[in-house]
């Protein structure tokens, strides 16, 4: 079959390498380059083994000081906009013990399938993109903080995952970079297998390998509408030339929203934007964590990408605002500075925002969907998660793409 792919993110190039990998043709469509969007300035890390969703029990407590702190690392700014009101009361009513288990469950079977992917197309292509399997530590500041880890370890140890939870002491054994905030760490879960990369160097490897396939990039190019014939989308219209394809797969993350609706159908994805900074670090032994760091209580990810140092966060429903608030980039070094105080190169921090397709359970929506052409199939909504679960989502839409076929 011909399957046209709209977006050029990790998860539309993932599925992209799915498919021409499965025999079928492929064209990809994106407005801009690849990785220009979510993808781009990510928090690099590969979370397979911990993937506890946003809408968890504990949001209910937190809310206030979440909403209402001048430092909060969630942000609502809200909009005369239905869908993102909709959006907030369905994250909240997702926010349950039952809910967060049933998400827990679903993302971990999927992170688990996209490992699989992950590793079988770095075997194929054998991307330059600083990958590092050193594993993660995920940090609280609190023996509330623990007491939650320690539920959520017992409840993902059910499921398959190799974790535990460790000691502040422990925790500097694993990494040493953390020794200067010793006082701050009540505990820690170390999941060895997490693994890093760089997102953006994924995506532009991805290209590379697939126009060598044979695989058609039309780049720069807005989508305009769907030409249907007989319940079937025959062709994509663009601001350009139409293109024609046997399968369509919407993989445009928060833009998913207007194309379903384009469609036909309601597809409950609202950005949650988030902020990164990318450092050049020294390689003194303990300048700069080797391990991926999670700071629970900041809201912070750190990742180690070859002799660079990302730093990853916040989540804010404010719509499209492609703005970058200076002190928003400022939590993120005083949070550096915090964690590790050795580090002292902060002359280019290479600023960055990107909006995080997010659904408000927190699972993606991958496949057909009700009111839709019955060959057009949806992979969106993946978060934060979306470089973790972009080749276990692929694999899933190449499933329907083949059942289509036959």
């Amino acid at each position: 079959m011909h399957v046209c792919v709209l977006g050029a993110g990790i998860v539309g190039l993932a599925t992209a390498w799915h498919l021409q990998r499965e025999g079928h043709q492929v064209t990809v469509v994106d407005k801009a380059t690849p990785g220009a969007g979510a993808s781009g300035g990510n928090g690099a890390q590969l979370s397979y083994s911990y993937v506890q969703p946003l809408a968890d029990p504990s949001i209910w407590s937190q809310l206030p000081k979440l909403l209402l702190a001048a430092d909060s690392p969630l942000k609502l700014r809200p909009q005369l906009d239905p869908l993102q009101w909709r959006w907030g009361i369905e994250f909240l009513a997702a926010c349950n013990p039952h809910t967060s288990r049933e998400s827990t469950a679903a993302l971990l079977a999927l992170a688990a399938s996209s490992r699989l992917g992950f590793e079988a197309m770095r075997a194929d292509i054998a991307p330059d993109c600083d990958f590092s399997a050193t594993g993660k530590l995920v940090l609280y500041q609190n023996a509330e903080g623990v007491e939650a880890a320690h539920r959520q370890v017992d409840l993902q140890r059910t499921m398959g995952s190799v974790q535990q939870v460790v000691s502040a002491d422990e925790c500097i054994a694993l990494e040493p970079a953390l020794a200067g905030y010793r006082e701050r760490i009540a505990g820690a879960v170390h999941t060895p297998s997490e693994c890093a990369a760089d997102c953006l160097k994924v995506c532009r490897e991805l290209e590379r390998a697939l126009r060598t396939r044979g695989v058609r990039f039309v780049l720069g190019t807005e989508v305009r509408g769907f030409d249907e014939r007989q319940g079937r989308v025959a062709a994509l219209r663009t601001d350009g030339e139409p293109v024609e394809a046997d399968a369509f797969v919407v993989a445009l993350g928060t833009a998913s929203h207007a194309i379903g609706r384009k469609l036909g159908t309601s597809v409950p994805v609202y950005p949650l934007k988030g902020y990164s900074i990318t450092l050049d670090v020294d390689e003194a032994p303990g300048a700069a964590p080797r391990v991926s760091v999670t700071d629970s209580a900041r809201k912070v990810v750190f990742a180690r990408i070859g002799a660079r140092l990302r730093v990853a966060g916040m989540a804010e429903l404010v719509g499209h605002d492609a703005g970058i608030p200076p002190g928003r980039i400022e939590t993120l070094v005083d949070a550096t500075r915090a964690v590790f105080p050795q580090l002292e190169r902060y002359d280019e921090l290479h600023p960055w925002t990107g909006m995080r397709p997010a659904t408000p359970t927190g699972l993606p929506i991958i496949g057909h969907r009700p009111g839709t052409a019955r060959n057009v199939l949806f992979n969106t909504g993946h978060g934060a998660l979306g470089f973790t679960l972009a080749f276990g989502s692929a694999a899933r839409v190449g499933d329907a793409v083949n059942a289509l076929a036959a």
